[in-house]
């Protein structure tokens, strides 16, 4: 059943009479008159669905001139999904960031293949379609991050293939206080190794080409590493587990410890890297900060406070989904069929303004 936020009311009186009349061009600068709003899934506060109210709303005037009331309603819910209007592939997708006047960022520190459609715009993560993504915020590790992460829906798949999001300010009030002091206390750690044939070069994670290019950066990144022979590489770097929401003060629950944890791979996979690499040899692993192991019944905790809160929306081509990437994780459920979905990023923030 839908629910109508309160906030923004229907079309009444003489809007009704005149909707034969309008032009897609001329938007009001009245939210509530152009477009209706609903939670689409029951007892849950996100996403908030935004839709024409009437026919011809032209979204690119309309963002334009109601940024204020998208961003007070981003950081209420958390996340934003805008739907049937008519937006059409990347050229589309590229208005709306431009209305918003979003400041783009790159995919820094990347850890997974992805297209790069030029103009900072991506495709979402190329991952193999029968496999799941587990719900993460972008980047949290990196030391600066982005505040905004948009999904544009170019090509809806035949089946599966939602972006399912979760409120990790729920995840944070879900986990046990014990759990939570210990991350509180030590942070965490992600240790990656490059060079072994799996995952992305350094070159193309970092963006550098260079030893000297990737050493400068690692020292700015508050990033430790070490050489290993045939230019492989070790790296680790420790991060809050937690973070203070810049905006509405909020604590959150930040971090990509479940995602890269050893225990979260498939089991067929966690066996085949544990014997090709070791524990210390693979790809991403996490640690408490202090570089010791996190066990693996805490993590399950923290993938089941993640399940609690997931809410997954079946995709319609058009569909722009818009994320604060601080409140909001995201991820992909499997799919069949062709599936496009293009991610664009926005508003560097560093933790060291927590």
């Amino acid at each position: 059943m839908t629910t109508q936020e309160p906030a923004v009311k229907g079309i009444q009186g003489k809007w009704a009479s005149r909707k034969a009349t309008l032009k897609p061009q001329a938007v009001s600068t009245a939210q509530e008159e152009w477009v209706k709003t609903s939670l689409p899934m029951a007892g849950r506060s996100l996403p908030l669905l935004i839709e024409p109210a009437l026919k011809g709303v032209d979204l690119f005037d309309w963002v334009r001139h109601n940024r204020d009331w998208i961003e007070s309603q981003l950081l209420r819910h958390g996340g934003l999904l805008f739907r049937n209007f008519g937006l059409n592939g990347n050229d589309d997708f590229q208005r709306v960031l431009t209305a918003l006047d979003a400041p783009l960022v790159h995919y820094m520190e990347g850890a997974t293949p992805r297209t790069h459609f030029g103009d900072k715009i991506y495709s979402s993560t190329e991952f193999p379609a029968d496999q799941t993504i587990a719900p993460h915020n972008e980047l949290n590790y990196v030391k600066t991050w982005p505040m905004k992460i948009w999904f544009f829906c170019a090509t809806a798949a035949q089946e599966g293939g939602e972006t399912p999001i979760v409120d990790v300010r729920k995840v944070y009030d879900r986990l046990d206080p014990e759990i939570l002091a210990s991350f509180l206390d030590k942070g965490w750690m992600l240790a990656r190794n490059f060079g072994d044939g799996f995952g992305l070069t350094w070159q193309t994670s970092y963006r550098v080409q260079t030893r000297e290019e990737l050493e400068a950066y690692f020292q700015a990144a508050d990033i430790q590493w070490e050489w290993k022979e045939g230019d492989r590489l070790r790296s680790h770097q420790v991060r809050p587990a937690v973070a203070r929401h810049l905006k509405t003060g909020e604590m959150v629950w930040f971090n990509h410890i479940a995602f890269w944890h050893v225990s979260s791979l498939e089991p067929n996979l966690r066996e085949l890297l544990l014997s090709e690499f070791g524990e210390d040899g693979l790809p991403y692993n996490t640690y408490y900060g202090d570089g010791t192991r996190i066990p693996d019944e805490v993590v399950e905790q923290l993938r089941q406070a993640y399940e609690a809160e997931l809410v997954a929306i079946p995709w319609q081509e058009g569909d722009l989904m818009m994320l604060d990437n601080m409140l909001v994780a995201h991820g992909r459920k499997p799919y069949k069929g062709p599936r496009k979905i293009l991610t664009a990023m926005a508003e560097s923030c560093s933790n060291r303004n927590l």
